[in-house]
């Protein structure tokens, strides 16, 4: 028979913990009680200023997975971005374009192609909007859930981050690290492991900064997606949240499909996301392609850049898709 009194114990316990997390990482009324970019607050001109100065190659190292029909996406949840082609190089060259749409006229010999993309905000390299997670009926800073409707965030929503992502990023490459390939579905990053690394590297973080976290998960998963996004999957620990606060991250993105890891280390789900996202208000990228970088970085051996990665501005969404770049 089930021990239902203990488990009424352990999930106790695991709600105490989380709260504990929440009162320690929290700054909502930090920037004000109208604020709707969290730690992005923390990056200002001297911080810009300071991460233009590490771009002294020239050089530009992308972070996004392509978005077409062989990303992650299993189906269901959501789908792979697609492209729906309107007007075709076929249609030029057989004279469908000879005159031109909405009375511009005779073509000429001028052909064009023209296309739709349909795909979720969220499906591939994309960053979660402050809106994006609810706790208790509320989002970030306090605000209360209803705010999103089917009109979109009336607060919060992913707009609020475009122009505002430019900072200094630092590589945390565990694998390469660890001596592995990959780190497994399940295992945990810890404070103590980003800490290791960083001395190691001779590096240190300081508040603006956003922290690049590699597990190696998409190089192990690129050529067969499986259930890499939403299974179970290596990522940051959740006791890792009060170290993020304490060092005023402004920004945490991986290579995974929700940054944490999975399963999830208590009897909530993304417990982390809860804490540091909706509380800490730390933007949250997801699905970065960070294994170029992580090549680039091994070979030079400097794990600091600038890092650009400004959302779509989508008005009320609870996320968006980014062209995220290095640049060392």
């Amino acid at each position: 028979m089930e021990d239902t009194t203990a488990m009424d114990v352990s999930e106790q316990d695991d709600a105490r913990l989380l709260q504990r997390y929440i009162d320690a990482c929290s700054n909502w009324g930090r920037w004000g009680e109208d604020d709707q970019i969290g730690t992005l607050n923390l990056v200002g001109p001297e911080q810009i200023r300071r991460a233009a100065r590490l771009a002294r190659q020239g050089r530009t190292i992308s972070l996004s997975l392509p978005y077409d029909q062989s990303g992650p996406q299993p189906g269901g949840f959501r789908n792979n971005p697609q492209l729906y082609l309107t007007a075709t190089g076929t249609d030029h060259v057989t004279g469908a374009q000879d005159v031109l749409p909405a009375g511009w006229g005779p073509a000429k010999g001028l052909g064009f192609s023209d296309d739709v993309l349909v795909m979720p905000t969220q499906c591939g390299t994309q960053w979660d909007s402050l809106s994006h997670i609810f706790w208790n009926g509320k989002m970030w800073n306090g605000r209360p859930a209803d705010q999103v409707t089917t009109k979109g965030a009336q607060a919060n929503g992913i707009e609020n981050y475009t122009g505002r992502i430019v900072m200094r990023g630092v590589l945390v490459d565990m694998p390469s690290h660890r001596g592995v390939d990959s780190l497994r579905p399940g295992e945990a990053i810890t404070a103590a492991d980003i800490e290791n690394f960083l001395a190691d590297h001779s590096l240190g973080v300081e508040p603006g900064d956003a922290l690049l976290v590699r597990t190696g998960f998409m190089a192990a998963r690129r050529d067969d997606w499986g259930d890499y996004a939403g299974g179970h999957a290596p990522g940051l620990s959740l006791h890792a949240a009060p170290w993020l606060r304490e060092h005023d991250i402004a920004a945490v993105a991986t290579d995974t499909w929700g940054v944490e890891v999975r399963p999830n280390e208590i009897s909530y789900f993304q417990p982390l996301h809860i804490v540091s996202l909706v509380h800490g208000g730390i933007a949250f990228g997801e699905m970065f392609d960070l294994d170029a970088l992580a090549a680039d970085c091994a070979q030079d051996g400097v794990y600091e850049f600038m890092f650009v990665a400004s959302p779509l501005p989508l008005t009320g969404a609870s996320g968006a898709p980014v062209s995220a770049l290095a640049i060392k």
